[in-house]
C-alpha cells in the first residue's frame, strides 16, 4: 500500500470490470432459450473473504435460477455468462461503459451457448473471454 498521493491506483481494475451483481441479483436473459429472468445463485470461480457476498461482473460465469420463462426451464439451475451490467466501469483506454440493463446468456457446462441468437449488444470483455458466445451475438460494444 502506497502513501496517499504517491501515484497509487484507485480501486478500478483495468482488466476485469467492476463486480456489480451480487448473489440474489435479477438479470434478464438475452438469448432465445425460453428463459426471461434469472436470479444469481452463485458465482463460479469467485474467491473472496469470509462473510463477503460473492458478486459477478461482465464476463463472469454464474449459476442462476430461472425465475420467469417456459415451464420446462423455470425453477432450474443453469449456468450463464453476464454480458451486460448497468454499473459503469472503465476500460483500459479510458472509456467508461454502462448498459441499460443487467443481462446474461445461458451456456452449457462445456461453455457453448444454449441459444442460437442474442438480443441486444454484449460487452467486449465478455466477447473476448467467451468467443463462442460472441459468435452468436448481433453486436459487440
Amino acid at each position: 500500500m502506497g502513501r496517499k498521493g504517491a501515484g497509487t491506483s484507485i480501486g478500478v481494475s483495468a482488466v476485469t470490470p467492476v463486480r456489480a451483481l451480487p448473489v440474489g441479483a435479477r438479470l434478464t436473459c438475452a438469448d432465445n432459450t425460453g428463459a426471461r429472468e434469472l436470479q444469481i445463485v452463485s458465482v463460479m470461480g469467485y474467491k473472496g473473504r469470509r462473510a463477503r457476498m460473492a458478486s459477478a461482473g461482465v464476463g463472469g460465469r454464474i449459476v442462476a435460477s430461472v425465475k420467469k420463462g417456459t415451464p420446462e426451464l423455470r425453477a432450474q439451475l443453469v449456468q450463464a455468462v453476464v454480458v451486460r451490467q448497468t454499473k459503469e466501469y472503465r476500460r483500459k483506454d479510458g472509456i467508461h461503459i454502462k448498459f441499460d440493463d443487467n443481462a446474461a446468456v445461458l451456456i452449457t457446462p462445456e461453455a457453448a451457448p444454449r441459444g442460437s441468437e442474442i438480443k441486444g449488444p454484449i460487452a467486449r470483455e465478455a466477447a473476448e473471454r467467451w468467443p463462442r458466445v460472441a459468435g452468436i451475438a448481433s453486436t459487440v460494444v
